[in-house]
């Protein structure tokens, strides 16, 4: 029997749910997955119903109810140690640079929604001042991270998938869909092609595709 629940949104949207997912499944939680679809007209019911806040993800696990990805990915680290770096100095970082992410970068955020059907298909319009602002500050984020930390293998801290990897998958995400990784280092690049093949990563974009057309939002859909 299944020690809980996870209640996420949309994968082909919801980047938070994928902020929520990634950290239960490195952990190894062992729950139920629950999709509820965004922007349908008993969403927000469905979620309310459900989660405290009223968003989504929203993790039940052993009788422990955790919403906000940031404290779900807390949670999972209780767990499991490895989802942030051990040494002091780059764990300081890594939660840095992931409350960061989760406060900031709205100029990306409300400019480029997640969308994993949309395939290196650049904006028509020029780039707003904040939404190159953002990209200068994430690939400088990136390449201090691993330059500084990455050492022994593709991540941001090296070889283990962390808390900050986390937090910033749904950038990668965002990054290839709107052709933005011309804009960044071969730092950047190289780390946003190992984020996407990530076997976690592969299989939420998998899942992505197969959620049906009646989940399609045009709001998304029809960014130009």
């Amino acid at each position: 029997m299944r020690k809980g629940r996870l209640v996420i949104g949309t994968k082909r949207y919801s980047s938070w749910s994928l902020r929520g997912w990634l950290p239960v499944k490195l952990a190894g939680l062992d729950v139920s997955e629950e999709v509820i679809p965004l922007r349908q007209p008993d969403s927000s019911v469905r979620i309310a119903h459900v989660s405290p806040n009223g968003k989504v993800p929203f993790l039940e696990h052993r009788n422990v109810k955790i919403w906000d990805s940031l404290a779900i990915a807390e949670y999972c680290a209780e767990l499991e140690p490895k989802l942030w770096p051990e040494n002091q100095v780059a764990r300081a970082m890594a939660r840095s640079i992931s409350a960061e992410m989760h406060s900031g970068f709205q100029g990306v955020r409300s400019t480029m929604p997640m969308n994993l059907g949309r395939s290196q298909r650049p904006l028509k319009e020029p780039l707003s001042e904040a939404v190159t602002k953002d990209i200068v500050r994430i690939d400088s984020i990136w390449t201090e991270a691993r330059r500084r930390f990455g050492e022994g293998g593709d991540y941001l801290f090296g070889r283990d998938f962390t808390n900050a990897d986390v937090a910033f998958a749904p950038i990668v995400c965002r990054f290839l869909s709107y052709d933005v990784d011309v804009s960044v280092s071969d730092v950047s690049r190289a780390y946003m092609e190992a984020v996407r093949e990530h076997p976690l990563m592969e299989q939420w974009y998998e899942e992505a595709a197969q959620e049906p057309n009646e989940w399609l939002v045009d709001a998304f859909e029809t960014i130009e």
